[in-house]
């Protein structure tokens, strides 16, 4: 299974496989037909009470972290068709945060990767 995260500012590149948008909100000075992805799930994106509290530094990654896993919980069948897609080919998620390090899409990732 081939999983990698990928800034939405970074050039697309063959190797990329299936690309996933996986922010709620479409990015900021990107223009949607200059964007190269295969689908847009909002399905699998943290909750807007989520993502603010955490950009707003009201809790830290590791809660944050715990707080998305929870919510991913309810989307489990989503969860499964993706992983399945990483089975076949490479997977790439797609965020526009700044914090490579720290990010949804590196929860996301390791959240696919159980199933």
């Amino acid at each position: 299974m081939k999983i990698q995260c990928k800034r939405v500012y970074d050039p697309a590149e063959k190797n990329d496989g299936y690309r996933v948008l996986v922010d709620r909100l479409w990015p900021r000075g990107v223009k949607k037909t200059d964007l190269i992805f295969n689908e847009w799930n909002k399905a699998l994106t943290p909750s807007s009470d989520l993502r603010k509290v955490f950009h707003a530094e009201l809790i830290d990654f590791t809660h944050f972290s715990e707080k998305y896993r929870a919510e991913l919980a309810q989307q489990q069948q989503e969860g499964k068709r993706l992983a399945d897609i990483a089975r076949q080919q490479t997977l790439t998620l797609l965020y526009a945060a700044k914090n490579t390090q720290q990010n949804h899409a590196l929860v996301l990732a390791e959240w696919i990767r159980q199933y």
